[in-house]
This record gives C-alpha cells, structure tokens and sequence, in this order.
C-alpha cells in the first residue's frame, strides 16, 4: 500500500513539475498570449441560460432557436469565430465559474478581435459590434429589464469605450475601494470611437486616439477590470499578469494584405506617401520611423467630439487613482494622463485591416481618407466580414449610400447599422490633406498601402 501511494503521489506531481518547468521557460509574451486568451479578468455575470435563450427576446412568439444557434447569435451582434480554443463561442466571451456555477464572463475581444475577408484576428478592432444590443438582449434573457446606465453604442462598429472607463472609475475611491456613492465624473456617451489594432502599438509612446496617456502604462490596460465584483486586491495580483499580456501585445504583428498588389504602381505610391504623409505617419520597411505626432484639432480638423469627450474631473480623479501611481520616479511618481492638443496620428501598418477609419470610423475606405468629397453623408454595409464584403480597389468596406438617417420607425438594432455623420460624435470632415492628389495619385498611395 506505501508503494501503491508512493507512486500515486510520483504520477500527479510529474505532470505539475512538468507544468511548472513548462511555464518558467514560457517568455512573458507567451505567458502573457495564454492569460489573455485562456481567462476571464473580470467575473461571469451571464448566465448559459441567458446565451441559450437570448433568441427567445428577437422576435416575439418565436417557438424554437433558429438552426446552426452559435452562428446566428454571433452575427446578430457582430461577434466573431475564436481562432484560439473556447469551446462553443465567439471571440469575446468564454465559460467561467462563479459561485460555483458554471456561467459566461465576457473579455477583451469583444471588442478587440475583429475578422477580415473571413479571417479571424486577435487584436484586430471589432468593426461590427452592437454592444448595446448584445447588453440589452441578453439582460432581459436573464430575466432583467435589458437597461444599460449610459448608451454602449451609438451606431454599429463603435463603442462607448471612455465612457465605460468614466463611469465604473466614478464608483472608486482612490485607492480602488468601492465607493459608497458613485462621483460625477462627466461622462458623455456620443463619442463613437473605433476599436485600434493592438499592433499599433509597438510603436507607440503615448496611446488612445489623443495621446493622453503613455504607453508603458500597464495599468492603464487593466481599467475594464473595475466591475464592482473585483475587490481592490485582484487589481494588485493581476498587475503583473497585465505586464505579460502587455508583452503580448507588444509582439503581435499586422497581418499582411491577401491579394495581388501592383508592384510598379504601388512605387509610385511610396514616392508620393513620402512627400504628403510619412511627416504625420512615420515611414516604413527595415528602418522604419514614427514621429508620435498629435495633429492639433485646428489643423486635423475631425469631429471634436472624442477630444472634448473625457473632462478635467475624470482626468484628476485618473490621476490621483492607483491607475495613474505606477512608475515610481525621482521627481514625481506615475504615468498621469496628460493633457494633447488633438489626435494622435498612427502608424499605418495593417491598414488594408482595419476599416472604417478615423477615431470615429466615418470614412468606410481608405479612399474616401484621402479624398474628403467621396465621403458619405449617410451609409450602412452589410456588417459582414467576408471577401465579398471587402472593398480590394479603395481597400475598406463596401457601402450601401442613402438618401437620409435611419428611420426612427425602425427598431433600434436596425437604427445603429445607419452611418448618419449628421449626428453627435459621427461628423466625417476634417483631414482634408489627400485633396491635392488626383485620383491617379490616390490610387497610387493606396496600392502602397497595401504593402505596409
């Protein structure tokens, strides 16, 4: 009986030393790939039920789910196929326990795993989320009134990512202790801001669309994690869990464009992207340059709405927060948010991926980027992500023109797949520099582009 107990305990513990050796010679960009993609950060607050009967809340009297359930509920809300393992769902959303019941969380992806031509990308913005009807739907499969605090989107593709961060901040306290009152912090929710690429931001030294905040920040990343069910000490323990993740993102690398591309013209192109764009945008291929420029709003001249969107009341409470204390210094501690005169400029590497464009994602191609006349003052697309939906010519999504906004008959769901850049947080002016080229030349940049 020794022996048969001895080798019980030899054959569990080879595997655990396995495991252990195995995780101690992972890098911390591998380590930080198997946190974000094998956990929940914050925890479950949906139920299997809800997921399994959310279709129950589409279409009033509807007797049995629709076939082939898992497909139709991702594109009902824009979600997209893992390619990582997670069992039944889509990118965004995993199975956890909590209370011991088995239950789903939701995660990074939602809005940061996007697909292309029908290809799934970790860290590719999520360009056809409708965050509001998946939180209202599935509230009210829970059995709840299916209310959000504030809008979480706006129109189709966007999200209301700042105010999310003003909103579950004005609940802490500075040391990330629940308040016992929630602070005004001055949230507005007609922002409209689309999702960037993470491999963006490699080179990047400040972040977010204004260059606020600096891009060593580690827990400037951990922000979603604020759910009133994380007590102040996960935020602690998972710090440096978050400098692995933070390593990951660092590595990923922009996917390369799938189609033919004219060498000959896309030189010509180079020469001209030189000459009007690399000042603002860097340059490209082995030594590559990005000048981490902020365009002041008076010569970008894009809808102010995303610049103005967070107030001098957030921006302090940020800074006296736990979020901002992070790098110990010799004259001063923290990565404080700091004040910009605009957007920041990117880089432009993967940028036949990531459509729409501009913060708010108004210009549906890179086209209609340079050529401030072609931009549509209303539109919808079929929020498909397939090769068909792709527009290879002015490299971006295909678009269907209207003649005016979304019916207000129409139920809401159907209202935010409209593009009205008539509306708060959704004008399309500005950025007028690829005026001065003639479509040739356009069409040049373009295929230039496609290389990068």
């Amino acid at each position: 009986m020794r022996l048969t107990f001895r080798l019980l305990i030899v054959t569990i513990s080879l595997p655990l030393l396995t495991i252990g050796l195995t995780a101690a010679e992972l890098t911390p960009a591998e380590r930080g790939k198997q946190a974000l993609l094998g956990r929940a950060f914050t925890p479950a607050t949906m139920s299997i039920y809800a997921y399994e009967n959310a279709w129950k809340i589409w279409q009033e009297g509807a007797k049995q789910p629709p076939a082939d359930y898992d497909k139709v509920f991702a594109k009902r809300y824009g979600l997209h196929a893992a390619p990582y393992p997670n069992g039944r769902y889509p990118m965004g959303m995993r199975e956890d326990t909590t209370l011991f019941v088995k239950a789903i969380a939701t995660d990074c992806l939602l809005c940061h795993g996007g697909s292309i031509c029908g290809k799934s990308y970790v860290g590719l913005g999520n360009s056809t989320l409708d965050f509001q009807a998946f939180a209202e739907e599935l509230g009210k499969a829970q059995g709840g009134a299916g209310r959000t605090p504030f809008h979480f989107t706006n129109v189709r593709g966007t999200s209301e990512a700042v105010a999310m961060a003003v909103f579950l901040l004005g609940f802490r306290e500075p040391d990330l202790k629940l308040r016992k009152r929630p602070i005004n912090l001055e949230l507005k929710d007609d922002l409209c801001e689309d999702p960037p690429a993470w491999w963006l931001l490699k080179k990047k030294k400040t972040m977010y669309w204004t260059g606020g905040a600096d891009a060593r920040s580690v827990r400037s990343i951990m922000q979603f994690m604020m759910s009133p069910l994380n007590p102040p000490s996960v935020f602690e323990k998972e710090e440096a869990t978050f400098k692995d993740i933070q390593a990951y993102l660092l590595s990923l690398e922009a996917p390369k464009y799938p189609f033919s591309i004219d060498r000959n013209l896309a030189k010509e192109g180079e020469k001209l992207f030189k000459n009007n764009c690399a000042r603002c945008h860097g340059s490209y291929g082995k030594d590559w340059t990005y000048p981490n420029k902020i365009v002041p709003l008076s010569e970008i001249g894009t809808d102010p709405k995303r610049y103005r969107g967070i107030s001098e009341k957030f921006n302090a409470a940020y800074n006296a927060s736990w979020f901002a204390q992070e790098d110990p210094g010799w004259f001063a501690d923290g990565m404080p948010t700091k004040p910009s005169a605009g957007y920041q400029a990117p880089s432009l590497d993967g940028i036949w991926a990531t459509a729409p464009y501009f913060h708010n994602g108004s210009a549906p191609t890179v086209y209609d980027v340079l050529n401030s006349k072609s931009r549509p003052k209303y539109f919808t697309r079929s929020f498909e992500t397939d090769e068909a939906a792709y527009d290879k010519e002015k490299i971006g999504w295909k678009v269907q023109l209207l003649d005016r906004g979304a019916d207000p008959k129409l139920p809401a769901i159907e209202q935010r797949k409209v593009y009205d850049t008539t509306l708060p947080g959704r004008g399309n002016g500005g950025h007028t520099f690829g005026d001065k080229l003639t479509d040739t030349e356009r069409f040049a940049v373009i295929e230039y582009l496609k290389t990068l």
